[in-house]
């Protein structure tokens, strides 16, 4: 029996885990272990994927997946105890206070006569880690107020930010990305991984959600074997207190052999300790006092051990710590494995050794480190931990899910929250604050082109200022109360923890496309417009959905679009024009299927990223994260208003004014567009609109989609002259073009910035070519249907 047989609401004990490479040992990571308790919660609407609690959380897989895992019913499995942990149990029952075990500052092991701090003048650097939806975002937002710095990676597109923390000058904490393990499965681990390993901060700070202590301590074993300094923040104790649950911290610090601070830091409690005990254990080097957490003479213990000696020279040459070489070595990972450069001699060791662990304990060697973490987390969970009773905030998330996720619900509150957020964004907020912006814009340009004309200013450089910057880089500017208005409903989703629900919900329909369900939320802004599309693709755990949804969201018609349509339908298809723009965008969506497909099937080979998710409980959002987001977003949209469009927009200006004699022209007629135009028009000939004015328009179009109807009134001067020169099924050729052509500059630039240079050149390329080959196609059939 499977795991994907196992009805609603029944458990069962997991017997074995099937699949191979990252995949399965990303399933062990998440706590699917052999001898595991676990049960099915619910289906998805569309009966795929399914959720289940196992560790006492929920998390998210497929049927596909749930297949590859073998179960029997109603067996319950009881952990090994660690006899030592045992004293603290009874300790716990009967809340028998402990001493401090006295780690970090002023602690019983900091000996002041053989301390040797790092020099004053030092930068103390840390890492912040954790678990996705654990509070780290709060927390960073806390210790380091607006003194924020938002990059990237080195070689990925994953956020990386960094800060100084308050009252602490010489210090620099990056904020790396929510990850549940140290195993290279998605890219935010992998990017976290190298980080700790090639950048070696000189302290690391684990946030722990305490409401969901057991899933949290796995990744804080595994950080511990990297010997880097650490202090364990129990986030979130507001909470566990308010359920009648609680922790034993001192019996907690003894046994991880690390300072841990209760905090809360949504409230701001604790912070200042915390901060403490970081920069001590920082400048006086204190390292973790325990990595070895099996079973003493076990046989994982003893396999481990052997795996230790053999490759000890290798790891210390490498700077890899060596449990940590170890443990992954065993668990087959190939990365440190490549890294590590053992001789062929060595190999056979080891595969020995891994052969003796998996005959001795009966289970493969990544599942025997995994259960031995969880059994370990179990014992000091049980000793220190005063369980809570079921959460308020866990009663309302399941009330909340009966309609959010509900088989006939689901779906369609999913399309009516989307449709309320399109509405106040495009209809409502966002465009009352366009239009604020637009007229600040329009009446800076107003006053600014009065002072010039007063100052006799030459020609070209008040053209310049005018067309170029206000007119060009303005009209860009206006889309930023747009990206500013829907990010700010889409951080408020992404805090309640209802974007995990959408993906949930819209996994089953994107997978037959070669995408997950997290790929719809940015499509769908893509609608809306296409630049905050690109951004928002950046919460998608694989490069791999990433791609894809990135080259997909230029065939959702974006609202800039709407002027083009609604001019071509009011002059050549009065009659049926809503049925003409209904027509366009099941057109784009349809290509935008296809072009999925041929994607699945060509460059972008192979399924889906398994979707294995957590789904937190929801919560408030917290104002100060959403405001630091959308600062974020603002200054990323703003720097390259300024650099790349701005480029763009001199260059459509120097070609629009001057002639190749780099004389300003009068008439625009004579301009080096004009001619590039005219030479480009024969090429749309065969599709129905071969005259050098449209070109132009189409080129202009490349700024600001708006800005192509303007180009068509001033150059043709009335809609007679445009009628004359186009026909029907030309009309409708060209709205197929526009509606295919490249995205606007403001949306290549975040191509640019998301996937590179090769791959923004490749979307206007290809693009403009798919466009070409539609329009042909639409204008052939348009003049034998006409």
């Amino acid at each position: 029996m499977t795991l994907k047989d196992l009805p609603i609401g029944k458990s069962a004990q997991i017997v074995s885990v099937g699949g191979e490479g990252q995949l399965r040992q990303h399933f062990l990571d998440m706590g699917l272990i052999p001898g595991v308790e676990v049960s099915v919660v619910k289906y998805a609407p569309m009966g795929d994927p399914i959720e289940l609690k196992i560790h006492g959380y929920e998390l998210t897989i497929r049927l596909a997946d749930a297949e590859k895992i073998e179960i029997i019913e109603n067996h319950h499995h009881i952990a090994k105890k660690d006899e030592n942990l045992e004293d603290m149990k009874i300790k716990k029952v009967l809340n028998i206070e402990k001493d401090h075990p006295g780690y970090g500052e002023d602690g019983k092991y900091h000996d002041k006569k053989t301390e040797n701090p790092l020099p004053d003048d030092e930068v103390l650097t840390f890492a912040l880690v954790g678990n996705q939806n654990c509070g780290k975002t709060t927390l960073f937002n806390q210790l380091t107020g607006s003194n924020q710095h938002v990059g990237n990676f080195p070689g990925v597109t994953v956020d990386r930010k960094d800060g100084v923390i308050r009252g602490y000058s010489n210090t620099l904490i990056t904020d790396l990305p929510g990850i549940y393990s140290m195993s290279p499965y998605s890219s935010e681990e992998i990017v976290t991984r190298e980080f700790l390993l090639n950048n070696r901060p000189k302290g690391i700070i684990n946030i722990l959600d305490a409401t969901n202590i057991e899933r949290n301590l796995y990744l804080t074993m595994q950080l511990l074997e990297l010997d880097i300094p650490m202090v364990v923040a129990l986030n979130m104790m507001d909470e566990l207190k308010k359920n009648d649950g609680s922790v034993l911290v001192s019996d907690l610090e003894e046994l991880l052999g690390v300072p841990v601070v209760p905090i809360s830091a949504a409230k701001n409690e604790g912070i200042d300790e915390l901060t403490r005990h970081a920069v001590h254990v920082a400048k006086y080097q204190e390292q973790p006092l325990r990595h070895d957490f099996c079973t003493p003479k076990g046989e994982l213990h003893r396999g481990l051990h052997a795996v230790m000696h053999l490759i000890e020279d290798h790891a210390e040459e490498k700077n890899i710590p060596v449990r940590f070489a170890a443990t992954k070595i065993v668990e087959g990972d190939n990365r440190i494995l490549e890294e590590l450069e053992l001789s062929d001699t060595e190999k056979r060791i080891l595969n020995d050794i891994v052969k003796q662990i998996e005959e001795e304990t009966g289970l493969d060697a990544s599942a025997s480190i995994a259960k031995m973490r969880f059994e370990f987390i179990l014992s000091v969970c049980d000793a220190t931990v005063i369980k809570p009773k079921e959460s308020r905030e866990r009663v309302r998330s399941k009330e909340i899910d009966k309609f959010l996720t509900g088989k006939y619900t689901g779906i369609p509150i999913f399309i009516g929250i989307m449709g309320i957020i399109f509405w106040l964004t495009f209809n409502v907020i966002g465009s009352f604050l366009q239009g604020l912006l637009e007229m600040g814009i329009a009446s800076l340009t107003e006053i600014v082109d009065q002072f010039l004309t007063n100052s006799n200013v030459n020609d070209a450089l008040h053209s310049l200022i005018i067309e170029g910057i206000f007119n060009g880089v303005g009209g860009v500017l206006s889309f930023l109360p747009i990206i500013v208005t829907l990010f700010f409903f889409l951080s408020i989703l992404e805090d309640s923890g209802y974007m995990a629900r959408v993906a949930f919900i819209m996994d089953k329909l994107l997978r037959k496309l070669g995408l997950s369900g997290r790929s719809i939320v940015p499509m769908l802004i893509g609608f809306g417009c296409t630049v905050p599309g690109v951004m928002a693709s950046r919460t998608l755990p694989s490069e791999r959905d990433r791609k894809v949804t990135i080259l997909l969201t230029p065939f959702m018609s974006c609202t800039a679009k709407l002027p083009i349509y609604a001019f071509f339908t009011a002059i050549f298809f009065p009659d049926n024009g809503a049925l003409v723009m209904i027509g366009l965008y099941v057109l784009g969506m349809a290509l935008g299927i296809l072009m999925a497909l041929l994607m699945k099937k060509t460059m972008f080979k192979g399924e889906a990223v398994p979707f294995v998710m957590e789904l937190p409980n929801y919560r408030l959002p917290a104002a100060k994260n959403i405001m630091h987001l959308l600062w974020d977003k603002s200054k990323d949209f703003l720097q390259r208003a300024f650099t790349v469009i701005f480029l763009a927009t001199m260059v459509i200006w120097f070609l629009q004014n001057f002639d190749y004699n780099f004389n300003m022209v009068a008439d625009s007629q004579q301009s080096i567009l004009a001619h590039i135009a005219g030479m480009m028009a024969p090429i749309f000939t065969p599709v129905g609109f071969g005259d050098w004015r449209i070109t132009t328009s189409l080129i202009s179009g490349f700024l600001a989609k708006e800005s192509v109807v303007s180009s068509l009134t001033v150059l043709f001067g009335s809609t007679d002259a445009l009628l004359k020169t186009l026909t029907t099924a030309g009309a409708g050729s060209l709205l197929v073009f526009c509606l295919l052509y490249t995205p606007c500059v403001a949306a290549v630039a975040s191509i640019k910035r998301e996937l590179g240079v090769k791959w923004a050149i490749g979307v206007v390329v290809w693009q403009c070519v798919l466009a070409w080959i539609v329009a042909f196609a639409t204008y052939g059939i348009l003049t034998l249907i006409i």
